[in-house]
C-alpha cells in the first residue's frame, strides 16, 4: 500500500547515517525500535514505554499489570495523538502557558497522598522511570489537544432545548430518584446538562475525527500485515 514511501523514508540519508552509528557501537545492542510509523513520524519502542509508565502512574499500579489491550490502547493514543499533532500546525488556539502545566502537575501530585515531600514524589515517579520533566510535557501536550478538539470540534455543537429536556426527564431526573436525592428543577440545572450533551457530541466528532484522520493518513505497525494497518482502532 504505502509501504514503499515508508521503506524510502527509512532509508533517507539522515536515517541511514543513524543507522550506520548504531552498527559501529562497540556493544550489538538495540538501543530502540520503532513500533509504529504515522505519516512517517516514527514512535519508538521508548515513547510506548512511557506511555505505558504514564498510564500506570494514573492508575496508581505497576506498569507489569497492564494487560495487551490495555497497552495496545497506549499504542493506539501515541497514534491518534500523532496524527492530532499534524492537525496543530494550521490550527489557531492558545496554547499551555508553563503557569498552567505547574497548576495542573500541582494538582496531580495531590492524587498521591503518599508523596507529600518532594523527595517522596520524586522516589514515586522513579518508580515509574518518569521525572518531572516527563510529566510536564505529558501535561502539556494534554491541554494543547483538547484546546485543538475544543477549537476544531466544540464550534460546530448546538445543543437544542428539546435534548436538553430528553436527557433530564429520561438520565438526570432517574439518577437522582435512584440515589434518593431531592428532584432539582430543569431550569437549576439546564446549564450543566447542556454542557454534559457538548462535552458527549465533540466525543462523538473527535471519534469520527480521527477515523477519517486516519483513512486519510498511514500508519503501519511493523509486522503486521500492510493490509491490516488502517485497521487499527483508537480506544
Amino acid at each position: 500500500m504505502f509501504l514503499a514511501a515508508l521503506f524510502a523514508s527509512f532509508f533517507s540519508p539522515q536515517h541511514a547515517a543513524a543507522q550506520v552509528a548504531v552498527e559501529h557501537l562497540a556493544a550489538p545492542e538495540v538501543i530502540d525500535r520503532i513500533v509504529a510509523v504515522v505519516n512517517r513520524h516514527i514512535i519508538l519502542q521508548s515513547d510506548w514505554d512511557e506511555g505505558l509508565s504514564y498510564e500506570a502512574l494514573l492508575t496508581n499500579r505497576p506498569v507489569s499489570d497492564l494487560n495487551d489491550d490495555e497497552r495496545r490502547a497506549v499504542l493506539d493514543r501515541l497514534i491518534d495523538q500523532e496524527f492530532l499533532r499534524e492537525q496543530m500546525k494550521s490550527a489557531d488556539f492558545p496554547h499551555a502557558t508553563d503557569d498552567e502545566v505547574a497548576k495542573r502537575l500541582a494538582e496531580a501530585r495531590q492524587l498521591y497522598p503518599q508523596a507529600v515531600s518532594s523527595e517522596a514524589w520524586r522516589s514515586l515517579l522513579a518508580q515509574y522511570n518518569l521525572t518531572e520533566t516527563d510529566l510536564q510535557s505529558h501535561i502539556r501536550q494534554q491541554i494543547d489537544l483538547m484546546r485543538l478538539v475544543d477549537a476544531r470540534l466544540r464550534p460546530a455543537v448546538q445543543i437544542d432545548s428539546k435534548s436538553i429536556e430528553a436527557y433530564y426527564r429520561d438520565q438526570f431526573v432517574p439518577q437522582l430518584k435512584q440515589s434518593g436525592s431531592s428532584e432539582v428543577p430543569l431550569a437549576d440545572v439546564s446549564t450543566k446538562i447542556r454542557e454534559v450533551l457538548t462535552e458527549q457530541k465533540v466525543s462523538e466528532l473527535l471519534v469520527s475525527w480521527l477515523q477519517t484522520l486516519r483513512s486519510e493518513g498511514q500508519v503501519h505497525i511493523p509486522g503486521t500485515p500492510a493490509a491490516l494497518d488502517q485497521g487499527v482502532q483508537s480506544q
